[in-house]
C-alpha cells in the first residue's frame, strides 16, 4: 500500500493513499480507541455533515470568500456524502474528546480529498482545496458538529417515531380482535373488576400513541441551529450575512424547518433540547417497558400463572427444562429499555457538565442519543412482528378468572351497599364459595333476573348504573 506525507502543527503523519481522511483523522484514530463504534455506523450523521459543509460553501460563495470553482467541488463532494457514498471513510470514534472536532475534522479531510479528485488533483494536494482554509471557512466545530448532529437526530427520531406508530397500530389491531374477550381487571396485582383484554389492548394502543406528539414537540427544539456563531457564538471569521445565508441553504437543501438561533452565543453553549428529547424518549421507553412486564404476566404459567394470553412461542427456554418457552421477545425490550433509561442519565450530566462558553461533552450526548432512538426502535420492531402480532387469547381461562373472582362483588355496592359487599365478599374468601351462591342462592339478597342483568357481558364491558 502506498502512503502520502500529511502535516498538522504537532508533525508528520503517513496517510494511506486509499484513504479520503487526513492527518488530523488519524491522529483521532489514534487517540479514541473508546467504543469501537465509529461514526461510519450513522449514515445520517455523515449525510447531515454533507449538508452542513454545502450550505456553508454555498453561503461562503455568495459573501466572496471563497471562489465559485472551491465552492462547486466543495459541493460535488457534499452531495456525494448527501447520497450515502464514503461512510467507510468517517472512522473516529463516536465518543472523542475535543467536543466534536475530531469528526468535523474528518468530515473536512474527506470533503477536501473528494473535492481535490473532481479537480483533477491528487489527494493531500491542500494547496488547491483545502479542509480548513475552504471547507471549514466561515464555521467552527462549534457550530458545525452540532448542527450536524440535530439535523440527523431530527431524522433519528423521525425512524423511531414510525417504530412507535408500527407498535401502536399491532396494538390497536389486537384490541379488536379480542374486544369479545371478557377477563378480570387487576389493581395492585389483585382482583379489581371485570373488563375485556380488547379494552386491555386498545389501553395499551393509547399510552403508546400518547408519546408520538411528545417526540414531535421535542423534535422541534433541535431546528433551530447555530451555524455562524464559529468558536462561542461572536461570529468571529463569519462574513457579514453568512449566518443567515447559511442558515436558508441549509433549511433548503436537507428539507427541514431549520431556523438561526436568535442569541448565538447562548445557542453554542445550551443543550438544553437534547435533555428534553433524551427525557420524552424515556417517558416513551418506560412505559413500553411497563406493557412488556403486563405482557409477561399475562402469558405467566401456562398452568401456573395467569394464562389468559398465549406469546408466540419463539425459542426453547432452557437447557435443562424440557417444554420450557419464555417471554424472550418482551424480556429483550425490556432490556433495551433499561439502557435508554441509563443513557438519559448520561445525557443529563453531560448538559450539565459543560463549562462556560461551550458543552464539550456533546460527543457523549449524541453517542446516546443515537444509541438509544437506533436500538430502541430495534426492540419496538421485534416486539411488534415476532410478538405482538402473534398474540392469541385464552378466551375460557380469562372467563373463568372473572366468574370465579371475588373482585366482580364490587358490581353490587349501589344495590346492597359497601358493608354487605365486604360481608359477602369475607365469606367467598374463606369459604370458596362464588359470590353468586351467596348473594343469590343462599341468602336471597338479589334475584336471578337482577343477577343476570348486572353480570351479562355487555354490562360488565361497559358498565350502567344499576341501583334498584
Amino acid at each position: 500500500m502506498g502512503y502520502r506525507v500529511e502535516h498538522d502543527f504537532l508533525g508528520e503523519k503517513q496517510i494511506p493513499d486509499t484513504a479520503y481522511y487526513g492527518v488530523q483523522t488519524l491522529r483521532a484514530l489514534e487517540n479514541f480507541n473508546i467504543t469501537g463504534i465509529t461514526n461510519a455506523t450513522e449514515p445520517l450523521f455523515i449525510q447531515a455533515f454533507g449538508y452542513v459543509k454545502k450550505a456553508a460553501a454555498m453561503a461562503n460563495r455568495d459573501c466572496g470568500v471563497i471562489s465559485n470553482e472551491i465552492a462547486e467541488a466543495i459541493m460535488f463532494a457534499c452531495d456525494e456524502l448527501i447520497a450515502g457514498k464514503y461512510c467507510d471513510q468517517f472512522v473516529t470514534d463516536l465518543i472523542q474528546g475535543g467536543a466534536g472536532t475530531s469528526i468535523n475534522m474528518n468530515a473536512n479531510e474527506v470533503i477536501a480529498n473528494i473535492g481535490l479528485e473532481h479537480m483533477g488533483h491528487k489527494k493531500g494536494e491542500y494547496q488547491y482545496l483545502h479542509p480548513n482554509n475552504h471547507v471549514n471557512c466561515s464555521q467552527s466545530t462549534n457550530d458545525a458538529y452540532p448542527t450536524a448532529f440535530r439535523i440527523a437526530l431530527y431524522r433519528k427520531i423521525d425512524e423511531y417515531i414510525t417504530s412507535v406508530e408500527r407498535l401502536q397500530i399491532a396494538f390497536a389491531q389486537k384490541g379488536e380482535e379480542f374486544d369479545h374477550v371478557l377477563k378480570m381487571g387487576r389493581t395492585q396485582l389483585q382482583d379489581a373488576v371485570p373488563m375485556t383484554l380488547g379494552q386491555e389492548f386498545h389501553g395499551f394502543a393509547t399510552t403508546v400513541s400518547e408519546d408520538i406528539k411528545r417526540l414531535q414537540e421535542a423534535q422541534m427544539l433541535i431546528t433551530e441551529c447555530n451555524m455562524g456563531a464559529t468558536a462561542i457564538g461572536t461570529r468571529i471569521n463569519a462574513p457579514e450575512g453568512y449566518p443567515e445565508l447559511c442558515t436558508k441553504y441549509l433549511a433548503d437543501i436537507s428539507g427541514l424547518p431549520i431556523t438561526l438561533a436568535e442569541d448565538l452565543i447562548e445557542a453554542t453553549s445550551d443543550t438544553g433540547a437534547y435533555v428534553q428529547v433524551s427525557g420524552t424518549l424515556k417517558r416513551s421507553v418506560v412505559k413500553i417497558s411497563k406493557i412488556c412486564n403486563d405482557l409477561r404476566l399475562l402469558s405467566s404459567g401456562p398452568r401456573t400463572g395467569l394464562n389468559e394470553i398465549n406469546l408466540p412461542r419463539m425459542q426453547a427456554g432452557s437447557s435443562i427444562m424440557p417444554g420450557k418457552v419464555n417471554p424472550v421477545i418482551p424480556e429483550v425490550v425490556n432490556q433495551t429499555a433499561y439502557y435508554v433509561i441509563g443513557t438519559d442519565l448520561t445525557i443529563t450530566l453531560a448538559a450539565e457538565a459543560g463549562q462556560l462558553q461551550l458543552n464539550v461533552m456533546e460527543p457523549v450526548i449524541a453517542f446516546s442519543l443515537f444509541t438509544s432512538l437506533k436500538y430502541m426502535a430495534n426492540a419496538l420492531d421485534t416486539l411488534t412482528e415476532k410478538c405482538i402480532k402473534g398474540i392469541t387469547a385464552n378466551e375460557e381461562a380469562c372467563r373463568n378468572m372473572v366468574l370465579n373472582s371475588i373482585g366482580i362483588v364490587t358490581a353490587l355496592n349501589p344495590l346492597l351497599g359497601y358493608e354487605m359487599c365486604a360481608s359477602i365478599a369475607k365469606e367467598a374468601l374463606q369459604t370458596g364459595k362464588s359470590i353468586h351462591d351467596i348473594a343469590v342462592t343462599e341468602k336471597q339478597l338479589i334475584t336471578q333476573d337482577k343477577w343476570d342483568e348486572i353480570f351479562n357481558i355487555e354490562n360488565l364491558i361497559h358498565p350502567k348504573f344499576i341501583n334498584q
